[in-house]
C-alpha cells in the first residue's frame, strides 16, 4: 500500500486541535507529516471592547500552553475560589497555598489564547489547510474531503467542536457571560455561588483589576431577561443573586446567552480515528472543566503516539486504543463532577439543599474531603 500524504490529519483549529498540533509537532521527526484542517479561526480583536468570552484554565492547562510557547500576555491569576449556596449556611474557600501551587488557575480572554496558539503553530513546521473538511472516511487509510481536494492520513484526530453522539441532557439553563465592574475587587479571587436557578460564577477578568468575568445560569426565559435589560436593572439583578461580598457590581459592555447541553460520546470512532475536546464531550460551565479535559486529553494522545510517530509505517489502532482506556476515568469523573451539581444544587427539595449547605461546611472543615477534588479540578486524574 502506499504510504498516505499524511501521517496525522488533525481537524480542527480551535484551542484544543491546535494544542494537539503543537504537542505532536514537538515530538515528531517530520512535523509537515502532520496537517491541521480548518477555517482560520485567528481573531481580529477590536482593543478598546472589554470581551466577556473569557477560559479559565487551571494550573495544569496554563503549565501546558506555556511549554508550547502559547500563553498570552495579558491573564488574570486565580489564587483562590470562595464556594457558597445562595440563602443556606454553608460555604467553602479553596487556595493555592493548601495546594502548594502558584496559583488555582488564570483567566484568559479567548481570542488571545487563539491568537498565542495560531502564532505558535506559524512556527511548528506542520502543514495547514484553510478549508474545512467533511466527516473523516475510515478505510485502509481515513480519506478527508475538503471543497478542494482529497487527502489520506493513516489517523484522524477530530477536534471540531461537532457533537458527540451518546449520552445527553438538557439542563434547563442558559449561560449568561458578561464582563462586571466591582467597587470592592479582592484579588485572585474567583467565585462559585449556587443559586435555586443554577450557578454564577465571577473570575478575575485578564482586562483590569476591578474587573469580574461573569457566568451565570439561569433558566432559558430568565436568561433572555437578562439579556435584554438596561444596565440598572441588570445590575440589580445581579447583586440580588450575587450579594455584597464584592461590593456594589456593575456591568460593563455586550452580554451573550449560551444554552447549555451535556453531550458525551466514544473517544475512539474507528480504529484510527479519534475524538476529542468537545467533538468527545461537551460539559455544563461549573467549575470551568470544559476546555481543560480537551486540553488534557491532547497532551495524553500526543504522549501516546510519541512512539509510533518514528515508526509511522505500524499500524496506530494499538497506540489509539490505549489512549481511549486512558481517558476513560479521568473523562467520567469529570463529567459526573460537572453534570451532577448543577442539577445538585438547583433541586427544589429543601432537605438536598440544606445537604449541600452541609456538605459545603464539611469540605471546609475537612482537608482530606476538600484536598481531593481540588487536586482533581487543578489538574485532573493522571495515568
Amino acid at each position: 500500500m502506499t504510504r498516505p500524504e499524511f501521517d496525522i490529519a488533525i481537524i480542527g483549529t480551535g484551542p484544543v486541535g491546535c494544542t494537539l498540533a503543537l504537542c505532536l509537532a514537538r515530538q515528531a521527526p517530520e512535523p509537515s507529516r502532520i496537517v491541521l484542517l480548518g477555517p482560520d479561526a485567528v481573531p481580529s480583536p477590536d482593543k478598546q471592547q472589554i470581551d466577556p468570552r473569557t477560559l479559565a484554565l487551571n494550573h495544569g492547562s496554563r503549565s501546558l500552553l506555556e511549554s508550547l510557547g502559547a500563553w498570552p500576555q495579558q491573564c488574570a491569576d486565580i489564587l483562590s475560589v470562595h464556594v457558597s449556596q445562595a440563602q443556606h449556611l454553608g460555604r467553602t474557600l479553596i487556595d493555592q497555598v493548601e495546594l502548594g501551587v502558584p496559583r488555582l488557575g488564570s483567566v484568559v480572554a479567548y481570542d488571545a489564547v487563539l491568537t498565542a496558539l495560531h502564532q505558535a503553530l506559524a512556527h511548528s513546521g506542520i502543514h495547514r489547510i484553510l478549508a474545512r473538511p467533511q466527516r473523516p472516511i475510515a478505510g485502509p487509510s481515513v480519506r478527508i474531503q475538503t471543497p478542494d481536494q482529497t487527502l489520506d492520513a493513516h489517523i484522524a484526530l477530530v477536534s471540531n467542536g461537532e457533537r458527540p453522539q451518546g449520552l445527553h441532557r438538557e439542563y434547563g439553563q442558559h449561560a449568561v457571560l458578561a464582563s462586571v465592574q466591582a467597587t470592592q475587587p479582592i484579588t485572585g479571587r474567583a467565585f462559585e455561588r449556587f443559586t435555586r436557578h443554577g450557578p454564577l460564577a465571577l473570575l478575575p477578568h485578564p482586562q483590569g483589576k476591578a474587573l469580574y468575568s461573569l457566568v451565570w445560569c439561569v433558566p432559558p426565559a430568565r436568561a433572555q431577561m437578562l439579556h435584554t435589560m438596561d444596565a440598572p436593572a441588570f445590575d440589580n439583578a445581579l447583586q440580588q443573586a450575587f450579594g455584597q461580598r464584592l461590593g456594589a457590581l456593575h456591568g460593563i459592555g455586550e452580554r451573550h446567552v449560551f444554552p447549555l447541553v451535556m453531550h458525551a460520546g466514544a473517544s475512539l470512532l474507528d480504529p484510527h480515528i479519534v475524538a476529542l475536546g468537545n467533538a468527545a464531550q461537551t460539559l455544563h460551565p461549573v467549575a470551568g472543566q470544559g476546555l481543560n479535559l480537551g486540553l488534557r486529553d491532547a497532551a495524553q494522545l500526543a504522549q501516546t503516539l510519541a512512539p509510533w510517530l518514528h515508526q509511522p509505517q505500524r499500524d496506530a489502532a494499538p497506540e489509539l486504543a490505549r489512549f481511549a482506556q486512558q481517558r476513560r476515568a479521568d473523562r467520567s469523573l469529570t463529567l459526573a463532577i460537572t453534570d451532577t451539581l448543577p442539577r445538585l444544587f438547583a433541586t427544589a427539595n429543601p432537605l438536598v439543599r440544606h445537604a449541600c449547605g452541609t456538605a459545603l461546611m464539611a469540605l471546609d472543615l475537612l482537608p482530606g474531603l476538600r484536598k481531593p477534588l481540588a487536586r482533581h479540578l487543578l489538574q485532573g486524574l493522571r495515568s
